[in-house]
């Protein structure tokens, strides 16, 4: 039995990335698929793409940091297909910079996507599945939502949120056939590492951790449906990430080095010394 087969299912950032891996899996096993993003074009060739293959998809402008867009978006999915079973929270971004050098907005930037665009999108949707009886909400979080992450604090903060926002919502929606799975994968092979904003240092100075093998976004939405199919409460991905996470929580104090010499050689790169 194929579970996605005929699901209607909306992905937020689902013009590029995981976003649009996701949507391209998807609609390879029969979902009906709605990628949504700020960049419509994007999200518009994600969904031509689709229906080339033999897919079916539609497409439509979202900005998530706005709570009527999510409103609306559901609104008008439901009055088209009458329902909605599937909604990936996907969207999100990020920058890299020592908490001395940030402004306001720069933490605003971050979690009006990451954390409330999550929200919002939950919110949205979830008084729909409620009446429907069912439906299964997915939020995409990080390993960064698990442990501590010196120089991205505005981008863990916000996954750290996710992670307690959507445990919390699952217990909640279980009862009215509400699923709620929650996502944090390691590092993704995404463009967004080379795009993301930098705050006082150099992006030629940047350097890849070593040791962490990064993770193809077509593996990654493999591996999330899976988990999503099953309706696990938490999908974490590759091994790395689990293994850091269960060592982090036996012996956090032992990270304390590790986390302490990330921040020391990302402010030997800081230009504003």
């Amino acid at each position: 039995m194929n579970y996605f087969k005929n699901k209607i299912a909306i992905v937020t950032g689902g013009a590029s990335g995981l976003g649009q891996a996701l949507c391209e899996e998807l609609g390879r096993r029969g979902a009906k698929v709605v990628p949504v993003d700020i960049n419509q074009e994007g999200a518009e060739q994600v969904a031509s793409s689709i229906i080339k293959d033999g897919g079916d998809a539609c497409f439509a402008y979202m900005d998530v940091t706005l709570y009527e867009n999510s409103q609306r978006i559901v609104q008008d999915i439901v009055a088209k297909y009458g329902h909605i079973d599937l909604m990936f929270n996907n969207a999100g971004t990020a920058l890299q910079g020592e908490t001395r050098d940030l402004k306001v907005e720069h933490w605003r930037n971050v979690i009006d996507v990451n954390l409330w665009g999550v929200i919002y999108g939950a919110i949205a949707v979830y008084n729909v599945m409620a009446r429907q009886g069912g439906g299964q909400i997915v939020n995409i979080s990080s390993l960064g939502g698990l442990i501590p992450l010196p120089k991205e604090i505005p981008y863990c903060t916000s996954k750290w949120a996710i992670v307690g926002f959507s445990s919390s919502l699952r217990i909640e929606g279980a009862d009215l056939g509400v699923k709620v799975n929650l996502v944090c994968p390691g590092v993704l092979e995404t463009q967004i590492h080379e795009t993301i904003p930098l705050v006082n240092v150099e992006r030629q100075k940047m350097t890849r951790p070593k040791g962490i093998k990064y993770v193809n976004p077509a593996k990654a939405a493999k591996i999330i449906l899976q988990g999503v199919e099953k309706n696990k409460a938490i999908i974490i991905f590759p091994f790395y990430a689990r293994l850091i996470w269960w060592m982090y929580r036996l012996a956090p104090a032992v990270f304390q080095l590790g986390f302490r010499k990330m921040i020391r050689d990302f402010r030997k790169i800081r230009t504003n010394q």
